[in-house]
């Protein structure tokens, strides 16, 4: 059987520039694609419009562009894709595998109080599964994916190229989680499990903060006759507090007036050696080589 060729990704949230941590992401992905022959591609998620900032999507593109991270496509933007994620949706509850959900936020932590469960901050709120059997003459307000019984609990292993094996009970663990939100905006999982399907993607690389989200999405890619992608999670770029950069902590813009610069920051932060070379397409071809090296010749699983 002929081997799948191989298709990445690097799907940003436009909620503001690319900072140092985002570049890492970006600049893995892309030489992950290269070094393995393959496609690259840019996807903006961007399904959130109220967390979305006004021209932040162009402002990532022209980031990308100057530091010689180009795609092999057109851009996509899940803003314009309502419809596909309103089929894969209608197909999930035809099959009776989404349901409608009346739950406020409250109304599931009272729940879950009730049954004895004590909330921790940056705990999972596991959902209780009130809705599952129906609405009770309560208007619907969210869609949730079925995950599994207690006596028959969808359990998900998976292999990280970096992390090694994973596993987690989603039934237990996360509970039927939500595809669309009362608002009426598509959940992250949904979009980017329809979005990879569609689009072929074979291999994601992404920060070590999305691991939790894998075993979900691999458990909506079964529901929907998806194939699975092989997963590289990658370490977080921390700030001075030891927490991850991001924008809404008020990470700066990476500055690519010097793209060399920026391309070299994000390489140490990958663990990645690559010498100094003058132009930025001589100094990323010495990086996909060294990636190569590292990554795409087999697995490199920390200690």
């Amino acid at each position: 059987m002929k081997e799948q060729a191989y298709v990445g990704r690097f799907a940003p949230s436009p909620t503001g520039a690319l900072h140092a941590g985002s570049l890492v992401a970006a600049l893995a992905s892309w030489l992950d694609a290269r070094a393995h022959g393959g496609r690259w591609l840019v996807r903006m998620e961007d399904t959130d419009a109220p967390r979305c900032v006004p021209g932040a999507d162009r402002e990532i593109l022209r980031q990308l562009a100057a530091l010689g991270l180009q795609a092999d496509e057109p851009p996509l933007w899940q803003s314009q894709r309502e419809a596909v994620y309103q089929q894969a949706l209608d197909d999930l509850a035809s099959r009776n595998l989404a349901y409608p959900c009346a739950c406020t936020r409250r109304d599931i932590e009272a729940a879950l109080a009730a049954q004895g469960h004590e909330h921790r901050r940056h705990e999972e709120r596991v959902y209780p599964g009130t809705c599952r059997d129906g609405l009770r003459g309560k208007p619907a307000r969210a869609w949730r994916l079925r995950c599994g019984t207690d006596a028959a609990p969808v359990r998900i292993a998976w292999d990280d190229r970096r992390l090694g094996a994973q596993s987690q009970d989603v039934t237990h663990e996360v509970g039927d989680f939500v595809l669309q939100r009362a608002d009426g905006i598509w959940s992250y999982q949904l979009a980017v499990v329809v979005d990879d399907a569609l689009q072929g993607v074979t291999h994601v690389v992404r920060g070590e903060d999305l691991t939790d989200n894998t075993a979900r999405q691999i458990w909506l890619q079964q529901q929907i006759h998806a194939p699975r992608p092989v997963y590289l999670h990658l370490p977080l770029v921390l700030d001075a507090r030891g927490e991850k950069l991001s924008k809404q902590h008020g990470a700066p813009a990476v500055d690519v007036a010097d793209p060399l610069a920026a391309l070299r920051t994000a390489a140490q932060a990958l663990q990645l050696p690559v010498a100094e070379a003058g132009d930025v397409d001589g100094w990323l071809q010495r990086a996909v080589r060294a990636w190569a090296c590292r990554w795409a010749n087999g697995n490199s699983r920390e200690r």
